[in-house]
């Protein structure tokens, strides 16, 4: 591993551990401050954590934080197996990592702000599916064009859109929609019955919006 993709490990490591702290640390917060900061708070800190990374680390790794975004790209092939499989590893233990300092910080949360169905399984797994289809659908929409506009927007829509997807389906599924943001939680809180839904539904809405975006945005003959 050179110095260079050593840089873009580590970005992905740092970003997703912010993103679990800062998000999932909001669920907590709110637990303990019985509902002060509410689903939009927690939307809030969700999106706007999410935009701070983008802009800090996009420049450098592109700021995927999320597995399910690295195996849509993958499968597109719009990056490489060696990158995909490093930057999937270093997210997750960023996950891991930021959740165990939340389990430091908050010794006595019993779910560490874990993604749990409200619901049916079903339920659950249809609106995050759909919910990522439309995050990853934005990433590639908005990340595709090239004006200095566009990029120095990216981090702020693609923060909008976390934010209204949360607002739409945290009270269903905890709007998930990565698995690393479920996977560290579910993990140091041993809430891993439903882990499987946020593992598969997130990386399936992701693929197929990436496969739906190539066929969209192809150039086509008539």
């Amino acid at each position: 591993m050179n110095r260079r993709d050593f840089k873009k490990y580590l970005a992905e490591f740092i970003g997703t551990f912010a993103l679990v702290l800062c998000g999932t640390g909001s669920i907590i917060v709110n637990q303990h401050s019985e509902g002060a900061l509410g689903l939009l708070g927690i939307a809030l800190a969700f999106g706007f954590i999410i935009t701070s990374m983008i802009y800090i680390f996009g420049p450098i790794s592109g700021s995927h934080i999320n597995p399910a975004v690295t195996i849509a790209l993958l499968v597109g092939k719009l990056m490489s197996l060696k990158d995909s499989v490093y930057y999937i590893i270093f997210q997750i233990f960023g996950a891991i990592a930021a959740s165990s300092l939340l389990v430091y910080l908050f010794p006595d949360n019993l779910t560490l702000g874990a993604t749990l169905p409200s619901g049916s399984a079903s339920q659950s797994f249809i609106i995050e599916v759909v919910c990522t289809f439309f995050l990853m659908l934005t990433i590639l929409g908005i990340t595709s064009q090239k004006s200095k506009e566009s990029v120095a927007l990216a981090g702020i829509v693609i923060g909008f859109i976390v934010m209204g997807l949360i607002m739409l389906s945290g009270p269903i599924s905890g709007g998930s929609f990565n698995p690393a943001r479920s996977i560290g939680p579910a993990l140091l809180s041993g809430n891993v019955s439903s882990l499987w839904i946020y593992l598969i539904a997130p990386t399936f809405g992701a693929i197929l919006a990436t496969f739906t975006w190539q066929f969209i945005s192809s150039e086509t003959v008539d």
